[in-house]
């Protein structure tokens, strides 16, 4: 499987709220990226479809919400996916880089 990743990422911990239509769910980020982010653990949506995303950054209480399209989903076990972000405001996505920047 080759790295179709566009942009570096930066290992993280934090909680990302996702929803889908009525459905809401709390999932842990272990990556971001100015392109999207992966959420580990979870069984996911199928691939192309969009969800609603919260969530913060470490060190700054901004909440960016953005779409997420699922992409991709690892592994044999079928747990986590990757996500695209599918309308990352130009200010969140400058935090995402100052972010990648400091690591």
């Amino acid at each position: 499987m080759t790295d179709r990743r566009e942009s570096p990422r930066v290992t993280v911990e934090l909680w990302v709220e996702e929803s889908l239509g009525k459905e809401l769910y709390f999932q842990r980020a272990s990556n971001v990226s100015a392109g999207g982010l992966f959420l580990e653990g979870t069984l996911p949506h199928p691939p192309g479809t969009v969800v609603r995303l919260r969530f913060s950054l470490p060190g700054d209480p901004y909440v960016i919400e953005t779409k997420g399209e699922i992409v991709n989903i690892p592994g044999e076990e079928g747990r986590g996916m990757g996500l695209h972000f599918v309308d990352l405001a130009d200010a969140d996505r400058a935090r995402i880089e100052r972010l990648l920047a400091g690591s």
